[in-house]
Protein backbone atom coordinates (compact mmCIF):
# COMPACT_ATOMS: atom_id res chain seq x y z
CA UNK A 1 0.00 0.00 0.00
CA UNK A 2 1.33 3.65 -0.81
CA UNK A 3 0.02 6.92 -0.29
CA UNK A 4 -0.44 9.80 -3.09
CA UNK A 5 0.30 13.66 -1.56
CA UNK A 6 -0.38 17.14 -2.52
CA UNK A 7 1.06 20.40 -1.34
CA UNK A 8 -2.53 21.98 -0.71
CA UNK A 9 -1.16 25.66 0.42
CA UNK A 10 2.71 26.51 -0.41
CA UNK A 11 3.91 28.40 2.73
CA UNK A 12 6.22 31.07 3.55
CA UNK A 13 7.92 33.27 6.06
CA UNK A 14 8.28 37.16 6.09
CA UNK A 15 6.17 40.12 6.66
CA UNK A 16 3.44 37.63 6.65
CA UNK A 17 3.43 33.81 7.82
CA UNK A 18 1.71 30.99 6.20
CA UNK A 19 2.16 27.25 6.73
CA UNK A 20 2.66 24.49 3.93
CA UNK A 21 -0.49 22.71 4.44
CA UNK A 22 -0.69 19.23 2.32
CA UNK A 23 -2.73 16.23 1.68
CA UNK A 24 -2.20 12.78 2.14
CA UNK A 25 -4.85 9.87 0.53
CA UNK A 26 -4.52 6.10 0.60
CA UNK A 27 -7.04 3.56 1.43
CA UNK A 28 -9.55 5.49 2.53
CA UNK A 29 -7.53 7.95 4.58
CA UNK A 30 -7.83 11.48 3.67
CA UNK A 31 -5.12 13.55 5.80
CA UNK A 32 -4.68 17.00 5.73
CA UNK A 33 -1.14 17.74 7.49
CA UNK A 34 -0.74 21.30 9.41
CA UNK A 35 -3.81 23.39 8.36
CA UNK A 36 -2.32 26.52 9.43
CA UNK A 37 -2.51 30.21 8.88
CA UNK A 38 -2.84 31.35 5.31
CA UNK A 39 -4.48 34.45 3.76
CA UNK A 40 -8.06 32.88 3.92
CA UNK A 41 -9.74 29.55 4.49
CA UNK A 42 -10.23 29.35 0.49
CA UNK A 43 -6.62 28.63 0.18
CA UNK A 44 -6.57 25.32 1.67
CA UNK A 45 -10.47 24.61 0.90
CA UNK A 46 -10.25 25.04 -2.45
CA UNK A 47 -7.52 22.74 -3.42
CA UNK A 48 -9.12 20.00 -1.32
CA UNK A 49 -12.56 20.30 -3.36
CA UNK A 50 -10.69 20.65 -6.88
CA UNK A 51 -9.36 17.17 -5.44
CA UNK A 52 -12.37 15.44 -4.97
CA UNK A 53 -12.84 16.42 -1.14
CA UNK A 54 -14.71 18.05 1.06
CA UNK A 55 -13.72 19.34 4.57
CA UNK A 56 -16.40 16.66 5.85
CA UNK A 57 -14.55 13.99 3.77
CA UNK A 58 -11.01 15.02 5.91
CA UNK A 59 -10.45 11.71 7.98
CA UNK A 60 -7.43 12.90 10.02
CA UNK A 61 -5.27 16.23 10.49
CA UNK A 62 -1.56 16.22 11.77
CA UNK A 63 -0.26 18.45 13.60
CA UNK A 64 3.63 18.94 13.75
CA UNK A 65 3.33 21.48 16.30
CA UNK A 66 0.97 23.83 18.48
CA UNK A 67 2.02 26.81 16.88
CA UNK A 68 -0.72 28.70 15.23
CA UNK A 69 0.56 29.19 11.98
CA UNK A 70 0.01 24.88 11.84
CA UNK A 71 -3.25 25.06 13.91
CA UNK A 72 -5.26 27.50 13.03
CA UNK A 73 -7.99 25.82 10.83
CA UNK A 74 -7.71 22.20 12.48
CA UNK A 75 -11.30 23.15 12.88
CA UNK A 76 -12.58 23.36 9.91
CA UNK A 77 -12.60 19.57 9.40
CA UNK A 78 -15.06 18.38 11.79
CA UNK A 79 -14.69 14.72 11.23
CA UNK A 80 -11.20 14.21 11.25
CA UNK A 81 -9.32 12.83 14.34
CA UNK A 82 -6.67 14.90 15.12
CA UNK A 83 -3.28 13.65 16.29
CA UNK A 84 -0.29 15.41 17.61
CA UNK A 85 3.30 14.83 19.38
CA UNK A 86 1.36 12.75 22.54
CA UNK A 87 -2.32 12.00 21.28
CA UNK A 88 -5.21 11.38 19.15
CA UNK A 89 -8.36 13.55 19.63
CA UNK A 90 -11.81 12.33 17.92
CA UNK A 91 -14.76 14.31 19.33
CA UNK A 92 -15.03 14.10 22.42
CA UNK A 93 -12.13 11.24 23.08
CA UNK A 94 -8.87 12.09 24.11
CA UNK A 95 -6.50 8.64 23.48
CA UNK A 96 -2.93 9.26 24.69
CA UNK A 97 -0.09 7.61 22.45
CA UNK A 98 3.42 8.31 21.83
CA UNK A 99 3.77 9.69 18.27
CA UNK A 100 7.05 7.78 17.67
CA UNK A 101 5.90 4.98 15.09
CA UNK A 102 2.35 5.74 15.36
CA UNK A 103 0.74 4.71 11.95
CA UNK A 104 -2.27 7.45 11.05
CA UNK A 105 -2.58 5.31 8.04
CA UNK A 106 -0.93 1.88 6.38
CA UNK A 107 1.54 4.09 4.57
CA UNK A 108 1.48 7.49 6.85
CA UNK A 109 3.73 7.20 9.93
CA UNK A 110 4.59 9.61 12.40
CA UNK A 111 7.86 10.22 13.56
CA UNK A 112 8.82 12.50 17.00
CA UNK A 113 11.44 15.24 15.83
CA UNK A 114 11.80 17.74 18.65
CA UNK A 115 13.87 20.73 18.16
CA UNK A 116 12.04 23.56 16.51
CA UNK A 117 9.54 22.80 19.87
CA UNK A 118 9.75 19.98 22.42
CA UNK A 119 6.49 18.26 20.67
CA UNK A 120 7.69 18.33 17.09
CA UNK A 121 6.39 15.11 14.65
CA UNK A 122 7.61 14.61 11.18
CA UNK A 123 4.85 12.21 9.41
CA UNK A 124 6.28 10.42 7.02
CA UNK A 125 4.73 8.81 3.93
CA UNK A 126 5.30 5.89 1.66
CA UNK A 127 4.61 6.51 -2.14
CA UNK A 128 5.44 5.10 -5.41
CA UNK A 129 8.06 7.45 -5.78
CA UNK A 130 9.71 6.94 -2.78
CA UNK A 131 9.55 8.41 1.03
CA UNK A 132 8.25 11.89 1.33
CA UNK A 133 8.44 13.44 4.82
CA UNK A 134 6.60 16.52 6.15
CA UNK A 135 8.27 18.32 8.72
CA UNK A 136 8.96 21.63 10.35
CA UNK A 137 13.04 20.71 10.51
CA UNK A 138 13.52 22.68 7.86
CA UNK A 139 11.23 26.10 7.41
CA UNK A 140 12.31 25.81 3.63
CA UNK A 141 14.82 24.44 0.91
CA UNK A 142 17.18 27.36 2.30
CA UNK A 143 17.04 26.65 5.67
CA UNK A 144 17.54 28.47 7.87
CA UNK A 145 20.66 26.76 9.09
CA UNK A 146 19.59 28.19 12.52
CA UNK A 147 15.97 27.83 13.54
CA UNK A 148 15.72 31.26 15.20
CA UNK A 149 12.70 29.49 17.28
CA UNK A 150 14.35 26.69 18.20
CA UNK A 151 14.13 25.31 21.89
CA UNK A 152 16.73 22.93 21.47
CA UNK A 153 19.16 23.36 18.08
CA UNK A 154 20.78 20.25 18.90
CA UNK A 155 18.27 18.41 18.91
CA UNK A 156 16.46 19.59 15.86
CA UNK A 157 20.13 19.03 13.79
CA UNK A 158 20.13 15.37 15.54
CA UNK A 159 16.78 14.95 13.68
CA UNK A 160 17.86 17.04 10.58
CA UNK A 161 20.60 13.67 10.36
CA UNK A 162 17.86 11.33 11.07
CA UNK A 163 15.43 11.81 8.43
CA UNK A 164 17.98 12.46 5.87
CA UNK A 165 19.23 9.03 6.92
CA UNK A 166 16.15 7.45 5.67
CA UNK A 167 16.80 8.39 2.45
CA UNK A 168 13.77 10.49 1.73
CA UNK A 169 12.71 11.42 -2.05
CA UNK A 170 11.15 14.54 -0.74
CA UNK A 171 10.67 16.70 1.88
CA UNK A 172 7.78 18.89 2.46
CA UNK A 173 8.73 21.87 4.80
CA UNK A 174 7.05 24.01 7.33
CA UNK A 175 6.91 27.49 5.37
CA UNK A 176 8.09 26.17 1.82
CA UNK A 177 8.03 24.36 -1.44
CA UNK A 178 8.61 20.59 -1.16
CA UNK A 179 12.22 19.72 -1.94
CA UNK A 180 14.76 17.15 -2.54
CA UNK A 181 17.16 16.55 -0.31
CA UNK A 182 20.76 17.63 -2.05
CA UNK A 183 24.14 18.08 -0.25
CA UNK A 184 24.30 21.33 1.40
CA UNK A 185 21.27 21.62 2.56
CA UNK A 186 21.16 22.62 6.11
CA UNK A 187 21.45 19.70 8.51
Amino acid sequence: MTAEVHVLFEGYIGPATASTVSLVVEDGHVIVIDPGMVPRPEAILEPLTSRGYSPEDVTDVVLSHHHPDHTMHAGRFVNARVHDHWATYTADRWDDRPAEGFEVAPSTVLMETPGHTPQDITTLVRTHDGLVVFTHLWWSSDGPSEDPYATDPRSLHANRERVLSLGPALIVPGHGAPFEPRPGIPH
